[in-house]
């Protein structure tokens, strides 16, 4: 069955641009764009506090301990995450030392992964245009980008899981059945990354795509005792050795643990952390869950620039579906070409086999990328948890745009009304472009006489939205005056926003397509750059690298050496002081959060305190060294009132001894 937008191998509407039908030439522009967006990015800042540091921590006791089975955070078992991230952390610092290009580097290359997949799924399905812009959107998505700026799995779970649908759609597609197996064991890999949800969404779009195609009758063909064997062999020993060596201990009742009695790594990991948080019952609950505007609106702003071409997407596969319904198999131009003598049989069968694969690739992505919207719709969720579905959607996307641009002119109905909505989505990313540009560019102006300051978290507001649970909260504290230091980025952000949106409009006016598309993603790619030498510039906000390179002189001086670090609240605030000093915190009104479960344990070390047995060995033995949140400030000041030494303020953290230095 003909489609009105059949991929084209004769008389093409447009000239094929030499870039990307060479993949040397393709690859070496999209290197170049990884390198400068996401490798460059790798140096700095240093970690942050929260997620990033926490799990670097795991990795850092992994790499030390070589217990490459139980993660350990501050000495205290940490059982909500898969090892495969702190396992490739743990090797990379064994090769690189303990910093942030170590930690972050295995993310980043299975961004770049995503995009050497996307590009070759892309370019069978849709031809070489589309790979081109697929791998082009991995790299230049605005989600994609800012969520690999802290450690977190979503970068492997989505290359794993997109591996696995490939090798089982081609599996189906070129009758090779072993190609299954690569399916397999990649799909052990991502629950080794990020657990139980990856069989989930992979069955959720494969069991459908195998009911809707027919596929199904091939069932004896998918290998699936050997497959699950295979899957077993790869996924099953790490989870049987985390239960083995972190079983229940006393005799616990219900979801909440106390003190010597505990559930065990079984129940914890399959029942509370993917059950019970699916359910929002998980215990302690320190998740959220996003509005509903909040969470469908994100998307769209996590895809951008490349959300702004889904309009004329949709109205493709709205066409298409009313031309498959009226039973229209072949309009004048595809039967022309199917006969034009010029054609070969062999060009024929393969233009007809990239339409077959084209549909259902569409099929299994459309389902893939569905399930999982409104699967976090109902779960909680943070921003990032539909990273896989970005993955597909990107792919439908860019495929679409690709296949508009290369339409026949013999479909001038269906063209026409697609371009003019490729031409409303530039001329909303000229307004966007055009308004964010006068905005910074009134920011510049406003903060021309502002001095600047390097930490710039003494200068941000407190508004507190999302109650700093969402990864971009900071966002909402800037102030005029934390705009002064960020006025190097802002100035390049403004110029990009400014010229490049309205270069890709009139280029799409011009009938350059592809030169429009490239644009879009190249004024991102130097949006994104700015965006990361802001977020350097918010380092002394996001981390304590600082406060942590203070401790690490102190304790370097004689009879320092043995100093205690201390934490008050939560790890997580200052879990890059425990990183950079390599020291165990005690923890005072710490037993919260991811620490509450491992604190359980018999064998848990005694680091966690309250404010009395605090003030009972501040100033004796050996110097302590206080790490102090700002919400905590007035509290410990009247606690420890004439006992404290102020020794370091970054943003709002205070490093406090208990003597002078």
């Amino acid at each position: 069955m003909s489609t009105p937008d059949a991929p084209q191998t004769l008389d093409a509407a447009v000239e094929t641009p030499a870039l990307y039908t060479s993949p040397v030439k393709s690859w070496t522009l999209l290197l170049l764009v990884f390198l400068a967006v996401h490798f460059a990015a790798l140096f700095s800042p240093s970690l942050l506090d929260d997620a990033d540091a926490t799990h670097a921590n795991a990795a850092q006791h992994m790499a030390i301990s070589g217990d490459w089975v139980t993660l350990y955070v501050n000495g205290i078992r940490y059982l909500e995450k898969p090892p495969l991230p702190y396992w490739l952390d743990a090797v990379d610092y064994h090769l690189f030392g303990y910093n942030v290009f170590a930690t972050h580097l295995p993310m980043s290359l299975a961004v770049l992964g995503c995009a050497i997949l996307a590009w070759n799924w892309s370019r069978r399905a849709y031809g070489d245009r589309a790979a081109f812009y697929a791998a082009l959107s991995i790299l230049t998505s605005a989600g994609i980008f800012l969520f690999t700026r802290f450690l977190i799995p979503e970068s492997l779970l989505t290359f794993f899981l997109g591996l696995a649908l490939y090798a089982f759609l081609t599996g189906l597609e070129d009758r090779k059945p072993a190609r299954f197996y690569l399916g397999y064991a990649a799909l052990a890999v991502a629950v080794l990354a990020k657990g139980l949800i990856a069989p989930v969404f992979f069955l959720a779009a494969l069991v459908p795509y195998l009911l809707i195609s027919g596929e199904w009758r091939r069932w004896r063909q998918l290998r699936l005792f050997s497959g699950l064997i295979l899957f077993l062999a790869i996924a099953a020993p790490w989870h049987i050795l985390a239960g083995l060596r972190n079983p229940d201990y006393g005799n616990p009742v219900g979801n909440i643990p106390t003190p010597g009695h505990v559930h065990g790594f079984f129940y914890f990991y399959f029942v509370n952390e993917h059950i019970l948080r699916f359910l929002g019952k998980r215990y302690p609950h320190d998740y959220n869950k996003q509005p509903w505007f909040a969470f469908w609106l994100g998307q769209l702003i996590w895809l951008f620039p490349w959300s702004l071409f889904l309009p004329a997407a949709l109205v493709r596969a709205w066409r298409n579906r009313q031309i498959f319904a009226s039973d229209l198999r072949y309009d004048s131009t595809n039967t022309i070409q199917f006969l034009d003598p010029r054609m070969s049989a062999h060009d024929a069968s393969s233009l007809a086999a990239r339409l077959r694969f084209r549909a259902r690739t569409g099929l299994v992505l459309a389902i893939f990328a569905a399930f999982i919207f409104v699967f976090f719709a109902i779960s909680t969720n943070q921003e990032y948890y539909t990273w896989p579905a970005w993955f597909a959607v990107l792919m439908l996307i860019t495929g679409s745009l690709a296949t508009i641009e290369e339409a026949p002119q013999g479909n001038a109905r269906w063209i026409n009304a697609s371009s003019k909505w490729l031409s409303g989505a530039h001329a909303v990313f000229t307004v966007i472009g055009v308004a964010a540009a006068l905005a910074l560019g009134y920011g510049l102006w406003a903060s021309r006489h502002l001095p600047f300051v390097p930490d710039i978290g003494a200068l941000l507001a407190h508004r507190g939205v999302g109650d700093y649970s969402l990864a971009t909260s900071d966002f909402f504290d800037m102030t005029g005056a934390a705009f002064a230091a960020l006025r190097m980025p802002a100035a390049i952000a403004a110029v990009a926003l400014l010229l490049g949106p309205v270069i890709a409009w009139r280029l799409r006016r011009k009938g350059s397509g592809f030169e429009s598309t490239t644009s879009v993603a190249f004024t991102m790619a130097i949006f994104l750059i700015a965006a990361h030498i802001a977020l350097v510039r918010f380092g002394p906000k996001l981390s304590s690298r600082a406060i942590a390179d203070t401790i690490n002189r102190i304790t370097a001086t004689p009879g320092n050496t043995n100093a205690q670090l201390i934490l008050y609240g939560d790890q997580s605030d200052g879990s890059s002081v425990i990183f950079y000093t390599h020291r165990q915190a005690l923890l005072v009104d710490g037993r919260t959060s991811s620490m509450i479960w491992g604190s359980c344990y018999p064998d848990a070390p005694h680091i966690f305190l309250e404010d009395p047995s605090l003030l009972s060995i501040w100033g004796k033995g050996e110097r302590k060294l206080l790490v102090v949140p700002g919400d905590f400030h007035d509290h410990v000041e009247e606690v420890l009132a004439g006992k404290l030494f102020k020794v370091q303020e970054l943003s709002d953290n205070t490093l406090y001894t208990d003597r002078p230095l």
